[in-house]
């Protein structure tokens, strides 16, 4: 057990907004140095780590809404919340023109922020990623090495309910632009998301490949296996009067898995980098 989670056990249910306040300053310096996650991966399975997510919590309920002062910009939020600074030495190039990265988030050095990009709470990006313009990595998502996130792509924040998994993106994944990668949902290792696609809990996924359907499970988010080039497609309507009209419903679908000519690709995105 990590000594800030004994810590949590001991003031989570105390009124003392002085007590809380010094626990709290401590473990957002802790998320901010990556020494603890939101989720952490164990013998291959993704596990929430509820006490970070609760931890988060309690900086939202004891903060105070207050101004802060940026340069030449104004803007208000609770007091527990500044902005994660990051100097020279953090090795992460954060390009001017308006991106933000909230305290209490990790990013790792050799990381790329085009701007407007945004970094929640929570949010853990390890080394080596490109994080494009209009680029959202939501509270708690837990992103991986060398993974490239398009310009106004989104992967959605999962804070409550505690016990929720963030959304995870494994190592070497390719996302393009415009895509939405939402609920909890897995993106496994060097898998490729292609332009549009939104993927989360609702919404099945069908493997070309094998001729199934990939679907959240009672006790398993959406997963896209490793190495899955997913691309926006449709499923016609099983039921109800669109039958007969030819309507079709949103459904990603797995063209295939990454070949050489894949790599090739994406490797050239690197290049271009």
């Amino acid at each position: 057990m990590h000594h800030l989670e004994k810590k949590l056990k001991e003031i989570q249910f105390s009124a003392d907004r002085e007590k809380v306040l010094e626990f709290f300053s401590e473990f957002r310096s802790a998320l901010e140095r990556g020494e603890v996650r939101a989720a952490v991966k164990e013998d291959g399975d993704w596990k929430v780590n509820i006490w970070v997510k609760e931890s988060i919590m309690l900086g939202f309920k004891f903060g105070i809404l207050s101004e802060f002062q940026s340069g030449a910009v104004t803007y208000f939020d609770k007091d527990t919340l500044p902005l994660h600074h990051l100097t020279l030495g953090s090795n992460v190039r954060l390009v001017p023109g308006g991106s933000s990265i909230r305290g209490g988030s990790f990013v790792s050095e050799g990381t790329i922020l085009m701007p407007p990009a945004y970094i929640n709470i929570g949010a853990y990006i390890d080394s080596g990623c490109m994080i494009d313009s209009h680029a959202l990595v939501g509270s708690c998502a837990q992103v991986g090495r060398n993974v490239h996130l398009s310009a106004a792509s989104q992967i959605g924040g999962v804070l409550e309910p505690v016990g929720a998994l963030p959304t995870i993106i494994e190592d070497d994944v390719f996302i393009g632009g415009n895509c939405g990668i939402y609920e909890g949902t897995i993106i496994k290792t060097k898998a490729v998301i292609g332009t549009g696609v939104i993927l989360n809990a609702s919404t099945p996924v069908f493997d070309n490949v094998s001729g199934e359907f990939i679907k959240k499970t009672k006790d398993k988010p959406l997963t896209i296996p490793k190495g899955a080039v997913v691309v926006a497609g449709s499923r016609q309507i099983s039921n109800g009067k669109g039958v007969d009209k030819g309507i079709h419903l949103y459904c990603p679908v797995i063209i295939k898995y990454r070949d050489p000519k894949t790599d090739a690709a994406v490797t050239l995105e690197d290049l271009l980098r």
